[in-house]
């Protein structure tokens, strides 16, 4: 049950111990597994208790969202998705039990400490779990499963909408997180206050894409690390982590956006613009503190960083504090962005096969801009750079495929980038060589989506 919350500006102290995580480093889904966790206070409106599950998932937003065994292990540790799953899908305690351990073991398999090298991606993330569920319940009840999850993982926006429009720029106050770039933005009433660069979740964990919303601060978060084999060095399973320890992975504070998903600190400064979370926005210490300042600030009361920095010296206490009004945030893969007048194509990192023809016309026209009608120099150009970036982290090709689930009711195999085995199981820390391309054209000169503000 959420929790009950005083007016914005009172703080409430928790006396709940932070439970064991399911992702490695501790910034997604709490895992029921042990101690009970201090719960998101978005559960409840995350929960969908319809128990009837289409056989596919109409919006594309939703069924583009990419599933890994690190994914469904976080879901299945949360009873009341595994209860809907038995009653909607009639998947048997065994089933569960098999779909449990294939994930549990894929996180284990997964090292934090990673080198560039390493190599999974997100499609062969995709296909080893596809492949295990399907071996677990059979592939009728692995796509209705695959939809349940892809619904869950989208979110809820409050009420919010998403626009069709590519780049669009939005026209109340919102949060805008587009991974492709590893940039987050704050609008309020259509106009951008605030950019942030950003880390974003390693390929194996990718930032979801839909509608979510926050509605607390949480400071001082602290961390109980689970009774797992990746739980070594300086660390003890079942010994809280107090915030502002270097060993906290979640950092002074955090936000919860929506199961599994967060914003908060804890990161370094050379892992912005880079993989750097587990399904989450990760921000710097600096960063994480002025972003709560800011999205304070669209409230009637508004905390200042001095007030912050308070809060944050009773390490020993963790603090909620509720925000007047729920902030939608939008959370975009683009990797084809007309911004200020320039274009820019980004590295498809989640291989999605977004940079394609296609994309980059239906960019141009919303634009009033037609690629036929560019000289040919400038169109060589660009498809020169769609071409340049359709690679994933590792520089391998990304084929054009728009759902990287979409073969799951057919049991057709999901074609990766090409990778070498050699570094598996562990995650993909860094990506070689360029992550953007930028063109100017006249023909784009005063449009698109706004530049950066006070990029933090």
């Amino acid at each position: 049950m959420p929790t009950s919350f005083l007016p914005f500006g009172k703080i409430i102290p928790l006396f709940v111990t932070f439970a064991s995580i399911a992702f490695i480093g501790g910034c997604a889904q709490p895992d029921n597994r042990g101690t009970q966790p201090n719960l998101n206070i978005n559960t409840a409106a995350n929960l969908n208790t319809n128990t009837s599950v289409p056989a596919a998932v109409p919006d594309k937003a939703v069924a583009n969202v990419p599933i890994t065994l690190p994914l469904l292990d976080a879901m299945l540790a949360d009873e009341a998705f595994v209860n809907e799953a038995k009653t909607s899908i009639q998947i048997s305690d065994e089933q569960i039990q098999k779909l449990r351990d294939a994930a549990r073991n894929a996180v284990l398999n997964l090292n934090q400490e990673g080198s560039g090298d390493d190599v999974r991606s997100t499609r062969s993330s995709v296909e080893k779990a596809k492949a295990e569920v399907i071996a677990a319940i059979g592939p009728e009840k692995t796509e209705r499963l695959m939809s349940l999850v892809q619904q869950r993982w989208a979110g809820d926006g409050g009420g919010a909408t998403i626009s069709e429009i590519p780049n669009s720029i939005p026209t109340d106050t919102r949060i805008v997180v587009n991974a492709p770039a590893y940039r987050m933005d704050i609008f309020k009433e259509g106009k951008l206050m605030k950019s942030y660069k950003i880390g974003i979740g390693y390929p194996e964990f990718p930032l979801p894409t839909g509608l979510r919303k926050m509605s607390t601060i949480i400071f001082n978060p602290t961390w109980t690390p689970p009774d797992e084999p990746w739980v070594k060095g300086n660390i003890a399973p079942g010994k809280k982590v107090e915030a502002g320890s270097k060993l906290n992975p979640l950092g002074p504070i955090k936000i919860p956006i929506g199961l599994p998903s967060l914003v908060h600190g804890g990161k370094s400064a050379d892992r912005m613009w880079t993989f750097a979370s587990h399904g989450c926005v990760g921000l710097t210490n600096p960063q994480v503190q002025d972003f709560a300042m800011q999205i304070s600030s669209l409230s009637d009361k508004p905390l200042t960083m001095q007030e912050i920095k308070e809060y944050e010296k009773a390490a020993s206490e963790t603090k909620e504090v509720k925000l007047d009004n729920t902030i939608p945030v939008e959370l975009r893969y683009e990797t084809i962005v007309v911004e200020n007048g320039k274009l820019k194509i980004y590295r498809d990192v989640y291989e999605r096969g977004t940079n394609t023809e296609e994309n980059l016309r239906r960019v141009l026209d919303a634009f009033g801009v037609s690629l036929d009608s560019l000289i040919s120099v400038e169109r060589e150009k660009l498809m020169a750079g769609l071409e340049m970036m359709a690679i994933d982290a590792l520089g391998s090709p990304v084929e054009a495929n728009q759902n990287v689930n979409s073969n799951v009711a057919a049991n057709k195999p999901i074609k990766p980038a090409k990778t070498s085995t050699a570094g598996d199981g562990k995650v993909t820390r860094n990506i070689k060589g360029k992550k953007e391309v930028v063109f100017e054209l006249a023909e784009l000169r005063g449009k698109g989506y706004p530049a950066p503000v006070n990029m933090k």
